[in-house]
């Protein structure tokens, strides 16, 4: 589903999509996200897997680790912005904390798991903002390795 945002909304976006570019300056891929609670960003996080070296640390479980432990009723009231569709991982996580919205960037360079959200009841939002379109693919086109391996796809031997 594609929306037109109250500017307020966009302006999470365009935190989250500040998040993904610092992650490209840092070396990493670029994908950034903001949890948001009552009109407060609560926990924000850019891919860092490279930086880290992490199996796990995409945009969106970043934002959720540094969000921090919370209740499970605070979860329930959030919106997740994140400038990519979110995988398998970041979607499950999503869907253990009943994250009721997601504002996605971008589904074009890549579609995670849109319909299992969706059939558990998540609102879905997406975008197709141009300059996180274009970000996406010079990425993946200067770095297909790196990119392979952070959504889990390996060439055969």
């Amino acid at each position: 589903m594609s929306a037109t945002l109250l500017a307020e909304e966009m302006g999470f976006y365009h935190e989250a999509l500040k998040e993904a570019k610092k992650g490209l300056a840092e070396g990493g891929i670029p994908i950034g996200a903001v949890l948001v609670y009552e009109h407060k960003i609560i926990g924000r996080g850019h891919n860092r897997r490279i930086q880290k070296g992490s199996a796990i640390l995409h945009g969106e479980m970043d934002a959720f680790e540094n969000a921090g432990r919370l209740p499970a009723k605070i979860y329930q009231h959030c919106t997740l912005y994140t400038t990519l569709s979110p995988c398998a991982m970041c979607s499950g996580t999503s869907m253990l904390y009943n994250i009721p919205r997601i504002i996605i960037g971008e589904n074009i360079n890549f579609k995670g798991d849109e319909v299992l959200l969706a059939s558990r009841g998540v609102q879905l939002i997406i975008l197709q903002d141009q300059q996180t379109i274009q970000m996406m693919a010079n990425f993946i086109k200067e770095n297909p390795m790196l990119w392979n391996e952070d959504i889990g796809v390996y060439p055969s031997t």
